[in-house]
């Protein structure tokens, strides 16, 4: 089932990469689809080559209207967000499930690893500072998959498009995961069974967890999935709220020692701190979306310099409280008595719930885009809803098979973002500027892709090899 969506999805990501965009946007942020809103609001995708969008747009409000001139430059209308706004919106996108395992890589990998953790936040940020870079130069680049292809032309696009959608499917598994196991927390003293049915009490919640959320993959409103990732927004707001508010009253003693050093636990938790830091995707469309985009660069230094400290902080907070026994998902190691824990545990069982419509945007927006331009709006809401459907519970299956929430996140770290988020935006970098970088740049940007690479390698290495010994062991 996978593996043929996967086909027909790059199959016409082929077919687009030779004609040029004139009035069609599509979105392929990982983290981004409430963006897209801009471009796509209700569009009934029946755009034509050489042809004018002839769809209707119903919100006039977030409409932007996008004029191709000749010489393939861009007329970007309300273009409007603040330098506030922006970097709200930045720091949004960042914060999410990967502050729920910063504590659980710090006590892995030692106190010193926490220089990882900033060095990777500060690469991180200059690297958004280059795709900026690349947006300025080349006005009708629209999204991350138009840089891969103003770089390395179809090859660029198609391996950058191959990417965005690797990081959707593993953040789904993640994110099901971790519904699972935090739903078992909440409901810890419950039995249920289903007759003919062999599951676990964890295993049934989290299929009825995930059938509340079903209907939301139905949803083409693309203001009704902002309004849910909103939602999931001030949830990770919340989790970082309530654990903070746990170290402070000192219903928990930070009372452990954290190691100076574990080198050995590295390579795994690399994975880990960069997915954390997982969003470049979407950045085109916050730099499209500025009203001065000249300060680009100074939101990201700003969203990132916010995000690294509320990691970094959370980090030493939950491994100076737990110590070896902080768990992969700082939730799952609080005092199950305190209301603190309550809060945070909900939160953190909302979030997935609100961003699987989120997620499976992008995929939903490129299916539409590949049926016929004939097709009724109802029977396309009942082939993307159908789709959905079926995906989510393939992924549901995958995650209650593999239920190793920090294995699954560092392969999805090391194997996936850290290419989104280093390693292609030094190289799209490197190759449309190659007359004009200087020899420090050239070496830093070089630097970056060796030390990316390397460390994908080794990060992916470790995190298989943990995930397949536990997959052999079985579950607890």
């Amino acid at each position: 089932m996978w593996s043929g969506n996967w086909k027909s999805i790059l199959l016409r990501l082929k077919s687009e990469i030779n004609q040029p965009h004139r009035n069609q946007v599509v979105s392929e942020s990982v983290h981004g689809a409430e963006l897209a809103k801009k471009y796509l609001s209700n569009c009934n995708v029946c755009v034509e080559e050489n042809k004018g969008c002839k769809c209707e747009f119903n919100n006039e409000v977030s409409k932007i209207v996008v004029n191709a001139t000749k010489d393939g430059s861009e007329h970007r209308v309300n273009a409007n967000s603040s330098f506030a706004h922006s970097v709200i919106n930045m720091v949004g996108m960042l914060i999410g499930l990967g502050q729920l395992s910063t504590p659980y890589a710090l006590e892995n990998g030692g106190w010193a690893s926490a220089f990882l953790l900033i060095g990777l936040g500060i690469a991180c940020a200059y690297t958004s500072h280059l795709l900026g870079k690349c947006l300025k130069d080349k006005a009708s680049s629209r999204n991350y998959s138009d840089i891969g292809n103003q770089a390395f032309g179809t090859k660029g696009r198609l391996i950058a498009a191959t990417f965005i959608y690797m990081e959707i499917f593993m953040a789904l598994v993640s994110y099901t995961i971790s519904l699972s196991d935090n739903l078992t927390t909440v409901f810890s003293g419950a039995h249920l069974k289903l007759p003919c049915i062999h599951l676990s009490t964890s295993q049934i919640l989290t299929v009825f967890a995930v059938l509340v959320a079903l209907p939301s993959l139905w949803l083409r409103d693309l203001s009704s999935i902002s309004f849910l990732s909103s939602g999931g927004i001030l949830m990770s707001l919340l989790i970082f709220t309530t654990v903070a508010l746990t170290a402070v009253s000192g219903a928990v003693k930070a009372a452990h020692s954290i190691p100076f050093l574990k080198l050995q636990n590295i390579p795994a938790i690399s994975g880990l701190y960069i997915f954390s830091f997982a969003g470049h995707i979407v950045f085109p469309d916050i730099y499209k979306s500025m009203k001065d985009p000249s300060k680009f660069t100074k939101v990201s230094i700003v969203s990132f310099g916010i995000v690294t400290a509320l990691y970094t902080s959370l980090a030493f907070m939950g491994a100076s409280m737990f110590g070896p026994e902080v768990n992969s998902q700082i939730t799952l190691s609080m005092p199950p008595h305190l209301i603190l824990t309550k809060i945070a545990l909900w939160a953190t069982v909302l979030t997935p719930m609100t961003k699987y419509a989120l997620e499976f945007a992008p995929i939903a927006m490129q299916l539409e885009h590949s049926l016929p331009c004939n097709m009724s709006s109802r029977m396309r809401m009942f082939i993307r809803g159908s789709i959905g459907s079926l995906l989510l519970i393939g992924i549901l299956g995958l995650a209650l098979s593999v239920p190793y929430f920090q294995y699954v996140l560092g392969l999805t770290g090391s194997l996936v973002s850290i290419a989104i988020s280093i390693i292609f935006p030094c190289a799209f970098y490197i190759k449309i500027h190659w007359l004009q970088i200087s020899k420090p740049a050239l070496v830093l940007n070089v630097f970056l892709i060796v030390f990316g690479f390397v460390s994908g390698v080794f990060g992916t290495i470790s995190s298989s090899k943990s995930l397949f010994r536990s997959i052999q062991k079985g579950p607890k």
